[in-house]
């Protein structure tokens, strides 16, 4: 045979294989942030029970107190983010998708966040200055656990889910630490597009769904913010926003509570569904749009 005929061949076997071992049907999130999405509320016996076989979280270090191993998939039993964190947002936001999908697909979720952060850390042209100059110890400490660099981390951990799933969107819920930057929404797009292009993702391919700060109503003490967090779609037109209003929060008008990470995570799945063309009763997502 020809070795130019040959070597074409092996190319399409390859491009083949990687395609067929892509399932189109296991959805894959991404979701980074602070310490709302890490999941600063203790999470609950009513959230470790009963969670679908089908909702799969990807380690991304190693919990041998969990019995988990980075960089393997496990069902999505709390906690989500590091070894010893919280409920997060994702915990419900996985759970909810699955209450409307079909059921031949899976949901997956990677969650890298650190909590105090600003969203700096996330770009990776300042993550090494951000780490030596703004980052305190007790949040180096967070940090080296993702070897000094989550958002290295959350992309080799993107590019290995990407060998079984598509992704889908990105969950962010990040702004306490950025309170009344006006430069945030660019910053975030930067995060964004790297993301994109890290991953080979078409350019505004990907949906962005970023969640409000504890709300006004609510006392938060960044709720201000929530106005920057509001032109986000204007920087990015996948951008959608997740209102926090009447999700409960914590004695420190920062963190919600367990039962404020509940709702806020079904309104992240209410507006993924809703781009995703999947109609949720209006009973089932009240508030989601509150203002």
């Amino acid at each position: 045979m020809n070795k130019k005929i040959a070597f074409i061949l092996l190319c399409m076997v390859c491009v083949l294989g990687k395609t067929f071992a892509q399932n189109p049907n296991f959805h894959i999130y991404l979701s980074l942030g602070q310490s709302n999405m890490e999941g600063n509320a203790k999470f609950e016996p009513q959230d470790t029970v009963g969670v679908n076989p089908r909702f799969k979280v990807l380690e991304a270090l190693d919990c041998p107190n969990l019995n988990r191993k980075m960089g393997q998939w496990y069902t999505a039993v709390p906690p989500l983010c590091r070894c010893n964190t919280g409920l997060t947002p994702v915990d419900y936001f996985g759970r909810t998708m699955l209450e409307y999908l079909p059921s031949s697909v899976n949901v997956g979720v990677i969650n890298v966040s650190i909590g105090g952060c600003k969203i700096e850390l996330f770009d990776k042209d300042k993550t090494d200055s951000y780490v030596a100059t703004v980052a305190p110890n007790w949040m180096k400490n967070m940090i080296k656990e993702y070897d000094g660099n989550p958002y290295r981390r959350l992309v080799e951990m993107a590019k290995l889910a990407q060998k079984e799933g598509v992704i889908k969107g990105i969950l962010l819920h990040q702004g306490e630490s950025n309170t009344n930057d006006t430069t945030w929404t660019k910053k975030v797009k930067i995060v964004y597009d790297n993301l994109l292009q890290d991953l080979n993702l078409p350019p505004d391919s990907v949906p962005l769904l970023a969640g409000e700060t504890v709300h006004a109503e609510q006392g938060g003490i960044c709720a201000s913010m929530n106005t920057i967090i509001a032109t986000l779609p204007k920087t990015i037109p996948t951008a959608r926003i997740i209102s926090s209003k009447g999700c409960t929060d914590a004695a420190d008008n920062l963190h919600f509570d367990a039962a404020g990470y509940r709702e806020l995570g079904k309104r992240y799945a209410f507006m993924m569904l809703d781009v995703l063309g999947y109609k949720v009763p209006v009973s089932k997502k009240l508030g989601n749009n509150a203002k």
